[in-house]
């Protein structure tokens, strides 16, 4: 009977620390996801990247030095973050 007792109580003991844990890891997922919830760029880069959508697919606009046309969009978002760098807006760093 006394033996039973014992591995009663270390199993309820066991379930408490197993539960101790996983509310600590819980809590630590949820502190890490909210740090990492912040905006990465700033509404008006948005726009300004938008804007420079529209020249492109209107034919307007225009690469730096060549003065080629742009027909890239992945080229035209560059523009449109380059520029927003240019005014000092929230955007992340190029990448090098």
């Amino acid at each position: 009977m006394q033996l039973i007792r014992a591995v009663e109580a270390s199993y309820t003991s066991g379930r408490i620390a197993m539960a101790t844990k996983k509310a600590a890891k819980k809590s630590t997922k949820k502190a890490a996801k909210k740090s990492s919830s912040s905006r990465k760029y700033s509404p008006s880069v948005g726009k300004d990247v938008e804007r420079e959508m529209k020249a492109m697919k209107q034919g307007k606009l225009k690469s730096g030095r060549s003065g080629k046309k742009v027909t890239s969009r992945k080229q035209a978002i560059a523009i449109g973050l380059s520029e927003a760098r240019k005014e000092g807006k929230k955007v992340p760093a190029k990448k090098s």
